[in-house]
This record gives structure tokens, sequence and C-alpha cells, in this order.
């Protein structure tokens, strides 16, 4: 482990949504303020800065993490995905397009960090039931939904609908 000194910039070189990208970070940037301030990823929401709510969850290296709890200086040589990854050219992927058809988003301030948990659910468990999903999102605060809308849009990209 390489030491770090405080108040001096680190170049910072990783994967974002698949591309190459650099930065310079002090030791103590998060990574959430990382990706917003520095490289524009805006759909990685600040929320309680204490991993608690999930707004912030993006996928490192195909897990989900919540980057309000880390630093950006940590993922150097890493891959980071974002909500604005998850989008195909033509359109929507199939979790954001059942978010859309059952009603599963109203302000849309968590629905970016419930996108990438849910994402990381359907490539390791593409046959999650309900309890499964529910528990997923159990690490996540929605204050409008309700959760009912995001778990049948879940259910039905699972295939359990």
């Amino acid at each position: 482990m390489r030491y770090l000194e405080a108040g001096k910039r680190h170049r910072v070189r990783f994967a974002l949504n698949g591309r190459a990208v650099e930065g310079e970070a002090e030791p103590r940037l998060l990574l959430s303020d990382f990706l917003r301030q520095h490289l524009g990823a805006f759909g990685t929401h600040v929320g309680c800065e204490h991993g608690s709510c999930g707004a912030c969850t993006v996928r490192l290296d195909g897990k989900a993490v919540r980057s309000c709890l880390l630093y950006a200086v940590q993922i150097d040589g890493k891959a980071v995905a974002t909500v604005e990854g998850l989008a195909k050219p033509d359109g929507l992927n199939p979790l954001q397009a059942a978010l859309r058809k059952h009603h599963g988003l109203q302000c849309g301030f968590c629905t970016p960090g419930i996108l990438m948990s849910l994402s990381q659910l359907r490539d390791e468990e593409p046959n999650a039931d309900e309890a499964r999903i529910r528990d997923v999102l159990s690490g996540h605060i929605c204050r409008c939904t309700g959760y009912h809308g995001i778990v049948q849009a879940a259910l039905d990209v699972f295939g359990k609908d």
C-alpha cells in the first residue's frame, strides 16, 4: 500500500463505463464527488453521505458499492460502472424500461442506485425471486414509491411477473 500525502493531488486512472478515464484527486476526495465534480457522471447521486441510503451506488469491478464510502484514489486501475453506462445505444436497458413501465420511479433520486444494485443481481442471480429482490432493495431508501412498482419492474425483468 502506498502512502498518499494529504493535500497533494494524485493521478487516478480507471475505466468508467468501459471507457478509460483519468484525473487527479486528493486522498480524501470521495469517489461520489470525483465522479460528479470531475467526470460529469451526475447520475451518481449523493444523499446521506454515510452509505445508508444507496443513492450513490455504482458498480466497482462488477460489485455494487456505495461511492460515498470510497475514496477516488482507491479505484486506480479498476472498472467503475454508473447509471450512465446502463442504457443501450438504441434506448433504455430492460431494467430501465421496466421501471418506466411499472411506474417504479417518481422523483428519480434513488433510481440510479437501485438500478446499479438490481443490475448486479440480474447478472449474478437472473432467476432471483421477490424475496431476494426485496432483500437487495432493503439497502436503498426510496421515499416516493413505496417500492411496489420497483419490485414489479424487477420481477418483470427477472421473468417472475
